[in-house]
C-alpha cells in the first residue's frame, strides 16, 4: 500500500495524509505518556518526577536516533517520487545499515554513562535513583525503538501514513497492559514502565516486518539491494546526520533546563513533567502537518514538481495556523484538568503546571509556522539551515535557564520554549524565502540520481 502524492490538490493530500499521521501521534504521545500517568498515579509524585526528569536524557540520545531515521527516509521518499524502484530498495538497505551503525555506538555510550549523566544534571537526590531504573532500560532497549522509527518512517516515505498508525495503537495499548502487570502485579516499580515500553515497541517492529513482507513488494530485498556505495552512504548521511544532529542540539538546550528546573525542586520537576506532556499532546496537530509537508515535498521534489511545493507550504501553512489559535484556546482552558490526570489534586502542583500552558499555549502560532518550514527544508534534502535553527533553540533555552529561572522561577523555566521558537522560527523562514527563490519557476524532470535529490 503507496501513496502518490504529487497528483491531486495538495491541501486535500496534505489533510488526508496527516489525519492517521496525527492519529499515530497522539497515541505516540499516550504511548510515552503511559508511563508518566501509570507511574504518577500508582508510585507518587516523587516516582512521577523520576521518569520526568529522565526527558531531556530521552530526548537527547533517542531524538539523535529518531531524527536520523526521519533523514534516512528522505531519500526513500524522494526516490519513490521519482518513480526509481531499484534506488526506493537501495536506499532501504542503507538505512538499515546506517541504523545498526548508530545503535552500536548509542548504547555502548549511553548506557555506562548514564549515572554520571543525571549527576550532571543535578537530579535531586530524593528521585535519582528511581530515575536511574527508569532511564537505563530504556537505553538497553534503544534498538527497539531505532527499529520501530526507521521501519514507520520508511513506510510513511512510500505515501502510507495509516499503517505506522495501526501498529503504533497496539503498542500503545499493549505498553498501558505492561505498566499495570509490571508495576502493580510484579512491584517492578518505576522499572517495570521501561520494560513495558521496550517490549511494545518490540511487537510493533514485528507488525512493521510482516506488513512489509504481505503488503509492500517494492520493500522486498534482494542480494543485489545491498550493494551499497560509498556515494548510497554519502547521500543519506548528507542529511539524516545533520537533522539527528538537531534534535540532539535542541536537546542539549532542554538538558541545561532541565538542571536549572531540577534546582527548583521534585514539585517544580513534577509540574513541569506534567504540563510538558499536556502540551505535547497539544500540538501533535501542528507537528503532524509539519511531518506530512516532509513526504510531501520530498515525493514531489524528486518528481521535479516545485510549484506544487510552494502551493502545498501556502495551504498547509493557513490550516496549521488556524489549528494553533484553536489549541491555544483549548490549552489555556481545560488543560489544567488533563494535568489532574497526572497528579490528583495536588493544587501546588496544578497551579505551576497551569502557569507553564498559558506561556506555551500563548505561541503556538509560531510553533505552527515553524513546523511547516523546517520539515519543508528536510523535504528539499537541505540540511543546514533546520540544524543551525535547532542551535538557535539550544542558545534560546539556555538563555532561559542562566538568565530567566533565577529571577522568574518557575514562569522562567516555561518563557524557554517560546524563545526556541522564535529564535528557530527566524532563520528558517528566511531559508525558505532564499531557497524557493533559487528553484526553477517551472516544474522540471523527475531526479532519480543521489546527487540530483539530496542537495544540502
Amino acid at each position: 500500500m503507496t501513496k502518490d502524492l504529487t497528483h491531486g490538490s495538495p491541501a486535500k493530500l496534505i489533510i488526508f495524509f496527516t489525519i492517521p499521521l496525527l492519529i499515530g501521534n497522539i497515541f505516540q504521545q499516550f504511548y510515552s505518556m503511559a508511563d508518566t500517568l501509570i507511574v504518577g498515579r500508582t508510585l507518587g509524585v516523587n516516582s512521577l518526577a523520576a521518569v520526568g526528569c529522565t526527558g531531556g536524557i530521552s530526548f537527547l540520545i533517542l531524538g539523535f536516533a529518531q531524527g536520523v531515521t526521519a533523514g534516512l527516509s528522505i531519500i526513500t521518499a524522494q526516490r519513490f517520487g521519482a518513480e526509481d524502484n531499484d534506488g526506493v530498495r537501495r536506499s532501504f538497505t542503507t538505512s538499515i545499515v546506517i541504523s545498526a551503525f548508530i545503535t552500536i555506538i548509542l548504547t555502548a555510550v549511553s548506557v555506562p554513562l548514564t549515572h554520571t549523566i543525571l549527576h550532571w544534571l543535578d537530579t535531586p537526590a530524593e528521585i535519582e535513583e528511581q530515575a536511574y531504573q527508569y532511564i537505563v532500560v530504556i537505553l538497553v532497549g534503544i534498538f527497539a525503538s531505532i527499529l520501530f522509527n526507521l521501519l514507520s518512517n520508511i513506510i510513511r516515505a512510500l505515501g502510507d501514513s495509516r499503517t505506522p498508525l495501526y501498529f503504533l495503537i497496539i503498542a500503545c495499548v499493549i505498553n498501558i497492559g505492561l505498566d499495570f502487570l509490571c508495576i502493580l502485579s510484579f512491584h517492578m516499580g518505576v522499572a517495570g514502565a521501561g520494560y513495558a515500553t521496550v517490549l511494545a515497541q518490540l511487537i510493533s517492529c514485528v507488525c512493521c516486518f510482516a506488513f512489509i513482507a504481505k503488503k509492500l513488494p517494492i520493500l522486498h530485498l534482494h542480494r543485489q539491494d545491498w550493494k551499497i556505495t560509498r556515494q548510497d552512504l554519502t547521500s543519506h548521511m548528507r542529511i539524516a546526520f545533520p537533522m539527528g544532529f538537531q534534535s540532539s542540539i535542541i536537546a542539549m538546550g532542554t538538558l541545561i533546563l532541565q538542571t536549572a528546573l531540577n534546582g527548583l525542586g521534585a514539585t517544580a520537576v513534577a509540574s513541569y513533567t506534567a504540563a510538558s506532556k499536556v502540551d505535547q499532546l497539544a500540538v501533535m496537530g501542528l507537528m503532524s502537518f509539519g511531518m506530512t509537508m516532509a513526504t510531501f515535498t520530498a515525493q514531489n521534489y524528486g518528481a521535479g514538481k516545485i510549484s506544487r511545493i510552494r502551493k502545498g507550504v501556502k495551504q498547509c501553512l493557513l490550516i496549521s495556523i488556524i489549528l494553533s489559535v484553536v489549541m491555544t484556546f483549548v490549552n489555556i482552558v481545560f488543560g489544567k484538568y488533563l494535568v489532574r490526570l497526572f497528579v490528583g489534586n495536588t493544587e501546588n502542583v496544578i497551579n505551576l503546571a497551569q502557569v507553564y500552558l498559558i506561556i506555551n499555549s500563548s505561541c503556538y502560532f509560531i510553533l505552527a509556522v515553524l513546523f511547516v518550514i523546517r520539515y519543508t527544508l528536510q523535504g528539499l534534502g537541505k540540511s543546514f539551515v533546520p540544524t543551525f535553527a535547532g542551535i538557535m533553540e539550544l542558545v534560546m533555552r539556555t538563555v532561559a535557564a542562566l538568565v530567566l529561572v533565577a529571577p522568574f522561577g518557575f514562569a522562567g523555566a516555561s518563557a524557554s520554549n517560546p524563545l526556541a521558537w522564535i529564535g528557530s522560527a527566524v532563520p528558517l523562514c528566511i531559508a525558505y524565502v532564499h531557497t524557493m527563490r533559487r528553484m526553477p519557476k517551472e516544474d522540471c524532470p523527475p531526479q532519480t540520481t543521489p546527487e540530483g535529490i539530496s542537495a544540502p
